[in-house]
């Protein structure tokens, strides 16, 4: 999938609440969320939350687990990592500091400081991304 493709996905904010609530759910289970549950959580109405499941695992975002008349999502967040790798550039550029608060050598050496910071953070993320169970 390409990148454009990725933020038409993610763009619609019912997607976006639909992966937030599976993210938070998937700390506790790896059994998956069942369609009911995020009906009920979301508000939204069941063929609304299913149109967007299906958009959704065709991006290969969500897996499904059929267990007789019920599925269960769970988030698949590695086709995210080329958001995650577009933003990244943009949250490390440096911010322009006004001159009276820090000397130039500071105002350098704090711009290295949290450019380092930035890609460590996108680094370990990426890292850790590619363990199972994550």
């Amino acid at each position: 999938m390409g990148m454009a493709d990725i933020f038409d996905v993610i763009a619609d904010g019912t997607r976006r609440d639909i992966l937030r609530l599976l993210l938070e759910r998937s700390a506790g289970s790896a059994a998956g969320t069942s369609v009911s549950q995020i009906v009920a959580e979301l508000g939204v109405s069941q063929p609304t939350v299913s149109k967007h499941l299906k958009v959704l695992r065709e991006a290969e975002l969500v897996a499904v687990r059929e267990e007789g008349q019920h599925r269960f999502y769970r988030l698949l967040p590695q086709p995210l990592d080329a958001v995650d790798d577009w933003i990244v550039p943009f949250l490390s550029a440096p911010e322009p500091m006004p001159a009276a608060t820090l000397s130039e050598p500071a105002a350098h050496a704090a711009e290295a400081v949290g450019r380092a910071a930035a890609s460590a953070k996108h680094a370990l993320g990426s890292a850790l991304k590619k363990f199972p169970g994550r």
